[in-house]
């Protein structure tokens, strides 16, 4: 259910991302977020929808801090309810899961990066990767980035 890849141009970014910490790794997900938004749209299948609108109703239940928890246990593959359910995705449903908590952070369901939120340093080298990345790696990489989050019960 993991997404591989054996782009070069997308291994050393991923490799990247994979050093940051739980908040830097959310962060840069919204900012590539807000970068690539209007080129993305969720699987329309109604099984996908229905799964990946379940598991971003968990966390809109949730109270705000407990929101942000819920997203660092995903992205560090935590043993938790929702960090399992998402684990058990297929790659694609995982994207679309960040999809729609990136929709819900835009319109204020869900807690998301403090505006005045600051990238550390370390991830300068990273942005300007991802910068000179076509619009289908920067997806490509998306997703493999996010196939590797969640809770893996194999593992």
């Amino acid at each position: 259910m993991t997404f591989t890849t054996d782009n070069p141009t997308i291994n050393r970014p991923l490799e990247m991302f994979q050093s940051f910490d739980a908040d830097t790794k959310l962060a840069l997900l919204w900012y590539g977020w807000l970068d690539i938004k209007n080129e993305l749209n969720p699987d329309p299948t109604y099984q996908t929808e229905t799964l990946t609108q379940a598991l971003v109703d968990q966390v809109l239940a949730l109270p705000r801090e407990e929101q942000l928890q819920a997203q660092r246990d995903v992205v560090n593959g935590v043993d938790t309810p929702i960090s399992r359910s998402y684990g058990t995705f297929f790659s694609s449903v995982r994207l679309d899961f960040w999809l729609l908590l990136a929709r819900a952070i835009e319109e204020g369901t869900v807690i998301g990066v403090p505006e005045n939120y600051q990238l550390p340093e370390n991830t300068r080298e990273f942005a300007d990767q991802i910068k000179k990345l076509s619009l289908e790696d920067r997806i490509t990489f998306t997703r493999s980035a996010v196939s590797r989050m969640g809770y893996h019960v194999h593992e």
